[in-house]
C-alpha cells in the first residue's frame, strides 16, 4: 500500500503520495550456481578462442627451429624477418592485394544492390514482389558446392574463369540474398511520412532512396557490410573452384597452398606470420565497427 503525507497549504490539506518503497530482489543459490557456471564457462570460451592467436602471434616471430626445439616458449628474438619473408618470397602480398581488390569491389557491389532490391521490395507492393522476396531467401538456403560446376562452365563461357572479375560476380552473386534480406527489414520499418514528405519537397525516387531512406538506415548498412566481409574475406571453396591461375589466388588459396608446395622444407615461421597477415583485417574491421554492429542487430530485434 502507497504511503501518503498531509500538507497543510492555506489552511487546506493536501495528501501527497509518497514513493513506493522497493525491495531489492534477492539473489538465490540458484540464481548464484548459474550465474557462476556461466561465468565459467565464459571465462573457458575465451581462453579456448584467445589463447590459440595468442600463441599463433608469439610463434610467428620464431624459426622453424625454435619452433619444434621449445613450441611454447618465447621467442629469442622478436623481428620481422618472418613477415617480410611471408610477404614477398611467398607471395603472400600478391595473394593480399588480389583479396583486397575482389572483396573490395565485391563489396561495395553488392552493398549498393541489396540497398536499392531491399528498398523495393519493402517499400512498394507490385505483381511479384513476394515472390522475388522469397526467392531471395531460399538463395539462402542453396549450397554453395551444388553451384560451382554451373558456375564453372558459365563462367568459362562468358571468358571470365580465372580472372578477378569473375570472382568478384560470383562473390556478388551469393552475398546477395542475405544482404537483401538483412535490410529487408530495416527499409520496412521506416516510416511512410518520410518519403512522403520528401516527395512533397519535389524529390524522385532515386533522390529519395539515396539522400533520405538510405542514410536511415546506415546501422543496418554497416552490419550487414561487416558480415558480409567476414563471410568474403574468408570464402575458400568458390575461389579454389574457379580460379586456379596462381597470379590471381587469394589469400585463402595462398595459405591452402603454402605448405603444400614446400613439401618438408616448409618454413613455419613464415607461416604462421602469413596466418597473422590474414587474420589482422578481420580482426581491425570488427574493433572499428562493433558499435554499429550490437546497435543495428538490438535496433533490428526491437522493430
Amino acid at each position: 500500500m502507497t504511503a501518503t503525507r498531509s500538507i497543510t497549504t492555506s489552511g487546506s490539506t493536501r495528501r501527497t503520495p509518497k514513493p513506493a518503497f522497493t525491495r531489492k530482489p534477492k539473489n538465490t543459490p540458484g540464481d548464484k550456481a548459474v550465474g557462476a557456471f556461466s561465468h565459467t564457462v565464459l571465462v573457458i570460451w575465451s581462453l579456448i578462442v584467445i589463447l590459440p592467436l595468442v600463441w599463433t602471434l608469439m610463434t610467428s616471430f620464431k624459426t622453424t627451429k625454435e619452433i619444434f626445439a621449445s613450441p611454447f616458449s618465447l621467442p629469442a628474438n622478436w623481428n620481422f624477418d618472418n613477415y617480410v619473408s611471408a610477404w614477398t618470397q611467398e607471395g603472400i602480398g600478391n595473394y593480399f592485394l588480389n583479396t583486397v581488390i575482389v572483396v573490395g569491389f565485391a563489396l561495395v557491389i553488392v552493398m549498393i544492390l541489396g540497398a536499392m532490391c531491399a528498398y523495393v521490395l519493402a517499400r512498394f507492393k507490385f505483381f511479384g514482389s513476394r515472390a522475388i522476396y522469397y526467392l531471395m531467401l531460399a538463395g539462402l538456403t542453396f549450397p554453395v558446392f551444388l553451384a560451382i560446376v554451373p558456375l564453372f562452365f558459365v563462367l568459362r563461357n562468358i571468358g571470365l574463369l580465372n580472372t578477378l572479375p569473375g570472382l568478384i560476380l560470383t562473390y556478388v552473386a551469393f552475398a546477395l540474398p542475405f544482404t537483401v534480406f538483412f535490410l529487408y527489414s530495416f527499409f520496412k520499418g521506416l516510416p511512410d511520412e518520410i518519403a512522403e514528405a520528401a516527395a512533397i519537397d519535389g524529390a524522385g525516387e532515386w533522390r529519395t532512396f539515396f539522400q533520405v531512406m538510405l542514410p536511415m538506415a546506415k546501422p543496418g548498412m554497416a552490419s550487414v557490410a561487416i558480415f558480409n566481409f567476414l563471410g568474403l574475406w574468408n570464402q575458400f571453396l568458390l575461389p579454389v573452384a574457379l580460379n586456379t591461375d596462381k597470379s590471381n589466388y587469394v589469400l585463402s588459396q595462398g595459405m591452402a597452398s603454402f605448405a603444400s608446395s614446400a613439401g618438408y622444407a616448409v618454413d613455419f615461421g613464415a607461416l604462421f606470420a602469413a596466418v597473422i597477415i590474414t587474420i589482422v583485417p578481420v580482426l581491425i574491421a570488427y574493433v572499428i565497427f562493433q558499435r554499429q554492429l550490437q546497435g543495428s542487430v538490438s535496433q533490428g530485434t526491437m522493430k
